[in-house]
């Protein structure tokens, strides 16, 4: 193929807006939690060891991320994560916590394997909560 023909293939290509690849579709309403329901998520992880909740350090919050909800087999989880700083010097802790959410109880799991694969998104109530003074 001449590379004249080659160009005008990539420019039509490009005019009419192709794209690379398919898009994922957005979630829908009933998938993100509701902010009641992101609040106790966030209380809760906060009551963890691995969240600093037994420190006689203060701790500050940054970053945190929440998974979910992810069906799985029939349950409803949510993976919470986020860096802790102040308990170690320079590098910052990176606690995890799984939450099975059923019958609008929310109890701590001891699976991390659920979590692995799992698109996250920004968890400011954990920053926020955390970090209250």
């Amino acid at each position: 193929m001449p590379p004249r023909a080659a160009l005008a293939i990539i420019f039509a290509l490009a005019s009419a807006g192709a794209q690379a690849g398919p898009r994922k579709p957005k979630p829908a309403a009933e998938d993100v939690p509701s902010p009641a329901l992101l609040q106790r998520i966030a209380a809760l992880a906060l009551k963890q060891v691995a969240f600093g909740s037994i420190s006689l350090l203060p701790v500050r919050f940054e970053g945190g991320r929440i998974a979910g909800p992810i069906a799985e087999g029939g349950r409803v989880i949510y993976c919470v994560s986020g860096r802790m700083y102040g308990r170690t010097f320079g590098k910052p802790e990176r606690p995890k916590v799984t939450l099975l959410y059923e019958a609008d109880r929310l109890t701590v799991l001891d699976d991390d394997e659920v979590c692995t694969g799992h698109r996250t998104r920004p968890f400011p109530e954990l920053d926020a909560l955390g970090n209250k003074p």
